[in-house]
Formats: structure tokens, C-alpha cells, sequence
């Protein structure tokens, strides 16, 4: 239980890192003793209600307050369990005085318990911060320093002219049913679809290659640097190096390949370094079969492959599995096929930003395809 309490301190001053908030999640979602963070939120209700202008003695008559009013017994608790209480209002107090001293240049904003369906930002300390996309918000580091800023959908980090020593990562995650664009500080720009994640350096540095990790999809506009690589490392070891032009890799867990579509530019692909660099071609697409280890390449209509960035799902002589995979990522549903008949079948279709309803009603009047939905969960029969 102790382990529990130091968790909500830290998820109540800002400082939970995801392994952390990990821990307390399945805490929550599984321990019938939620009366113990219950409690706690009613004293950090207390402190953030006049957090903006903290006052030491404002802030103890108010927690007092608050206290007598929810346990007009406190006086018959044991001493452990106030000191339990006594040991959260000195760490608060000592966050209003720190804010008071102005060590914090910005507020920090809570996170609120992470969802499934919430956009996250990791810090290189391990801290999670979850993105609004309605909101303007300034990125800062451990030292408080500002390295980026939040506009709705995007994130743009700073092109600092200040030289790095060493390297320091942020991630950035999308879920399901959610796009969003990414500006890194050498200017390359990083549209992520949905059900992603780009690891990337706050900061590059001077020499040497520039480099990001990617699970998931997403669309590179890669700024020019004849001096230093980009490089995109994929989950599979595949290796994506350009010096700057504009393509699409489609790297998602579940799927067989990962998939390369060259919109400008030239691209290098490359499994290890015993093994041959295939080039790209703008118009092509470069497949790399994870089971057979070999990479194959072929010309595509590549506005089919980048359509995902309007809103738009276009398939063409793919099978339901795979629709139905790209369907639950679009729309964040949970998807059940039990029609084993279609499940291989190849199709061509085309649709704008639409609801789901209608990508389904198209199935079923088109090939007799019925479905039901109970919330965000769909049965094809």
C-alpha cells in the first residue's frame, strides 16, 4: 500500500513516470480501494484552487477547512493515517512555494488519468504529459527551459542554435481515431497517423546521422542536409535513410510487411549491413517481408498510400483483414470479422471522411456483408 500512496504523490505533483503510471493504472482499474486516492484528490482540490496565488497560511486554513468538512471525526484517526495526510500537504506545500519562488516559467498542467483515446508526450525523463488537441501549450525540460510549443494539432520543436553534447528523446504517441503533425527542430516535418508512435531527439546533433524510431505510420517531409542522414529505424530492423525528400512508411506491429512509398526524393533501404541497399524511386513502393527477410519493390499510385493524411481511407486490391485493421485504427472501434467467407477477399474502394456506418453500409449492400454495433464495437456476419 505504501507503494501505492508514493505513486499518487507523484501522479499529484506531476512527476509519475508512464512505467509508474502503469503501475498505479492497474492499481485502480483492479483494487476495489479507491476510498485512498479519493482522499488524496480532495487535498490536492484543495491546494490547486488557489495555486495561482499561493499563500502559505491561505493554503493551511483552506486545507483545514476542507478537511473538517469531509471528516468532522479526523481528530480520531491514528497517528499513521495522519501522517499520511501530513506527508502529501508538505510536499504540496513545498510545490506552492517552489511556484511562489518562480522555479516553475510555466504551469504545469496535471495529467489527467491517460486513456486509450488521449494523444501522450514522454519526456526524456520518463514523465507523461497527454496533448489537447484544442490546447497551446510550451514543452519544457528538466530544467525548465522551453523546447517546444503545442498549437492544436501540432507540436513544433525549437531550431535552437545551441549545440548538443548528447542526445535527449521525446515520444510521441497517437491513438486510435486520432491524426497529428510533428515539427522537429531541423525542421522536418512528421504527419503521424493513427495508432502511432515516433521517437525522435529534441535536439540533433551537430554531426553524425539523424535519426528516429517509428511503430506505426507516418508521412516525412525530411529537411535537407547533405551532411547529416536521416535515418527512420523501424521495430523490424529496417533501416529508411534519405537526405531529404518526402515519403510514407507503414510500420504497424500486426501487419506481415513494412511498406515504403517514395512521394519525392530517393530513399535507401537496408536490413542490416551485410546485405545490399535497395534504392527507391519516386512512385515506388518498397515492401519488406519480415518472415522471408528480403525486400521487394514495385510503381504505385502513391496518392492512395498518403490519402490517410486528409481523412480519406482508400483500399485498393487489399483484403477485409486488412480493411478491417485500418477501419479500427480510423475510426478507434473493436472489430470482430466472423464472416470467414470474405476474410481473404480482395477490394477496391474509396471513401472520404465519413462515419463508419457508411464504409459498412457499402459492404453490406455491395456484397451482403451485415454487421451490428454496440458502442464502439463491431460484429461483421
Amino acid at each position: 500500500m505504501k507503494n501505492i500512496e508514493k505513486l499518487i504523490i507523484k501522479y499529484l505533483t506531476n512527476s509519475i513516470s508512464k512505467k509508474e503510471w502503469d503501475k498505479l493504472n492497474l492499481w485502480f482499474e483492479h483494487s476495489k480501494d479507491v476510498k485512498t486516492f479519493n482522499e488524496y484528490m480532495k487535498i490536492n482540490y484543495a491546494i490547486e484552487n488557489i495555486m495561482s496565488e499561493f499563500n502559505t497560511e491561505k493554503t493551511k486554513n483552506s486545507i483545514l477547512k476542507k478537511i473538517r468538512k469531509d471528516k468532522r471525526s479526523i481528530i480520531t484517526l491514528k497517528i499513521s493515517k495522519f501522517l499520511k495526510y501530513a506527508a502529501v500537504v508538505t510536499i504540496l506545500f513545498g510545490i506552492g512555494y517552489t511556484y511562489q519562488q518562480g522555479f516553475f516559467k510555466e504551469n504545469t498542467k496535471h495529467i489527467a488519468f491517460p486513456s486509450e483515446d488521449t494523444i501522450t508526450l514522454e519526456l526524456e525523463n520518463g514523465n507523461l504529459e497527454v496533448l489537447s488537441e484544442g490546447d497551446t501549450t510550451k514543452i519544457l525540460n528538466t530544467k525548465g527551459d522551453v523546447i517546444g510549443t503545442q498549437k492544436g494539432n501540432q507540436l513544433r520543436y525549437d531550431n535552437s542554435q545551441i549545440e548538443s553534447k548528447k542526445l535527449v528523446y521525446n515520444q510521441l504517441t497517437i491513438p486510435y481515431g486520432k491524426r497529428f503533425e510533428l515539427k522537429l527542430s531541423d525542421g522536418t516535418i512528421a504527419h503521424l497517423n493513427a495508432g502511432s508512435s515516433l521517437k525522435y531527439p529534441v535536439r540533433f546533433l551537430k554531426e553524425g546521422k539523424r535519426e528516429v524510431f517509428l511503430v506505426g505510420e507516418v508521412f516525412l517531409d525530411v529537411a535537407k542536409d547533405s551532411k547529416r542522414p536521416f535515418t527512420v529505424n523501424t521495430s523490424d530492423n529496417l533501416d529508411i535513410q534519405v537526405l531529404g525528400t518526402q515519403f510514407n512508411v507503414s510500420n504497424y506491429p500486426e501487419d506481415i510487411t513494412t511498406e515504403v512509398v517514395l512521394v519525392e526524393g530517393s530513399v535507401s533501404l537496408q536490413v542490416n549491413e551485410k546485405n545490399d541497399a535497395v534504392i527507391l524511386e519516386p512512385g515506388f513502393k518498397g515492401s519488406f517481408d519480415r518472415q522471408q527477410r528480403n525486400i521487394s519493390t514495385k510503381p504505385v499510385i502513391t496518392n492512395v498510400y498518403t490519402s490517410w493524411m486528409k481523412g480519406e481511407l482508400v483500399f485498393r486490391g487489399m483484403n477485409l483483414e486488412n480493411i478491417l485493421k485500418k477501419l479500427e485504427r480510423h475510426y478507434n472501434v473493436s472489430i470482430t470479422n466472423q464472416n470467414l467467407e470474405y476474410s481473404q477477399k480482395k477490394f477496391n474502394a474509396n471513401f472520404g471522411n465519413e462515419p463508419i456506418e457508411v464504409v459498412l453500409n457499402y459492404f453490406k449492400n455491395t456484397y451482403g456483408i451485415s454487421y451490428t454495433i454496440n458502442d464502439n464495437k463491431i460484429i461483421l456476419k
